[in-house]
């Protein structure tokens, strides 16, 4: 699914899903006699668990698996994003404590296909059969090095730019989607508008929430990242990853940011509030906009995101081998990220699929949400998925993305210089192994 929860006042540079609160992750229990029908079906009842950074919308698929493995019952627990995957790390580390089905958001998916000792090969449940159907740089990122294969994707977060109409409009500045998108090709063109907006706003209201999910934006444009193909950390010496960090101090010099951490509980009395009229927005943040801003339907619009695509969140399922029914986990992993219930989900709650089969299907063209003016959410994000081009994501890119991201904070709250905080960027960077 998509972005950090990490629900901390620290700019997080990782991305998200739906915020929720920590639960305690603890192994789920099993065994017991394999008894079985004469026709073969288990009869032993098998309790599987799910662990989740957020609401990924599988709790009415569940039962849908149910139907046709009625020994089966599910428990899924939800973590913010960060606790999720540190517990996850822990958990692995110390052998106990992880649950049958494990979702990765892709900041962190590297790290965990880099211990594939950790986890059970799909292809042994067959699900290699279901290659064909994704996007190849998707499949590519649920494996290990050894070709084994980790995680089957869920979704992926093309990105485009979630907007308060009647901000814009409050701030002489157009408001239709089209027109909006004009107005911003370029980064820089981003800064320049809201550079105009800033000086017709409501007093209350600022250009965007802070920086943190807009470099992650600006970075996942580049060819390189954070990383480069052979899994050194080039922050140091990527000039893109530089001219992001630029351009977030150009923001926060400008006065633009609300200085609102994304995913705390500001950010999202925020957006109850109208206190930010731009938001970077995957798929999968809608939901969270519709959730958050429920007085403001109609007064949320969606236009095409600076630098024309890109990438934030998107995840995988896997199966750690602390399970003690991984055939069932596989089985689970293969429904719940079937063409039919990836569509379902995204209709439901925004993740965008991973399956490209789905994206000319008129059910998905033909996609609208009222709460944003009407706008055609289906063909925004078939857009911007087939304009993303993959960026390769090394084992510690969450890690990474934080280290940065803590230092465009710094700068936002005016505890450092951005030379400093930049310098101190690199060196958390080279601590990072």
């Amino acid at each position: 699914m998509g972005t950090p929860h990490a629900g901390r006042r620290i700019v997080r540079f990782v991305a998200p899903m739906l915020a929720a609160s920590l639960l305690t992750l603890t192994a789920c229990g099993g065994g017991g006699s394999d008894t079985k029908t004469g026709g073969g079906q288990s009869t032993e009842k098998i309790k599987l668990s799910v662990g989740l950074f957020g609401d990924f919308g599988f709790k009415p698929l569940y039962e849908e698996f149910k139907k046709t493995h009625p020994n089966v019952e599910i428990e899924e627990r939800q973590a913010a994003y960060a606790d999720h995957h540190t517990n996850l790390a822990a958990h692995l580390a110390t052998g106990a404590g992880a649950a049958d089905v494990e979702a990765i958001e892709v900041g962190y998916i590297s790290q965990f296909t880099s211990q594939p000792d950790k986890f059970y090969d799909l292809k042994q449940y067959g699900l290699d059969k279901r290659q064909g159907e994704y996007l190849d740089w998707k499949w590519q990122q649920g494996l290990a090095p050894s070709g084994a294969l980790i995680g089957l994707g869920t979704d992926v977060g093309g990105l485009a730019m979630c907007y308060r109409t009647d901000l814009f409009e409050k701030a002489g500045l157009p408001s239709k989607r089209d027109e909006v998108s004009a107005l911003w090709p370029t980064w820089e063109q981003y800064i320049e508008t809201g550079r105009k907006f800033a000086a017709k706003a409501p007093k209350d209201a600022k250009f965007f929430d802070s920086p943190g999910e807009i470099f992650r934006a600006i970075i996942a444009q580049a060819p390189v990242g954070v990383y480069d193909a052979q899994d050194n950390i080039v922050v140091a010496t990527n000039p893109d990853v530089k001219k992001a960090w630029d351009l977030s101090v150009q923001m926060i010099d400008a006065g633009l940011s609300a200085k609102i951490g994304a995913f705390t509980p500001e950010w999202n009395t925020g957006f109850a509030k109208g206190s930010f009229a731009t938001v970077i927005c995957p798929a999968w943040m809608t939901a969270y906009i519709q959730d958050q801003a429920k007085n403001a339907a109609g007064k949320w619009d969606i236009a095409t995101v600076p630098g024309g695509a890109g990438n934030s969140g998107g995840s995988h399922l896997t199966v750690p081998k602390q399970s003690k029914h991984p055939k069932e986990a596989a089985e689970l992993i293969d429904f719940l990220t079937s063409a039919q219930n990836q569509a379902a989900v995204f209709k439901a709650i925004g993740n965008f699929p991973s399956i490209p089969s789905l994206y000319d299907q008129p059910d998905i063209q033909n996609f609208t949400k009222d709460f944003f003016n009407d706008a055609p959410v289906g063909k925004i994000y078939s857009d911007a998925a087939k304009n993303l081009k993959p960026q390769h994501l090394g084992p510690r890119e969450g890690d990474v993305r934080t280290a940065i991201g803590n230092g465009i904070g710094r700068v936002e709250q005016g505890k450092q210089s951005p030379d400093e905080a930049w310098a101190q960027v690199l060196k958390d960077v080279e601590g990072i192994k």
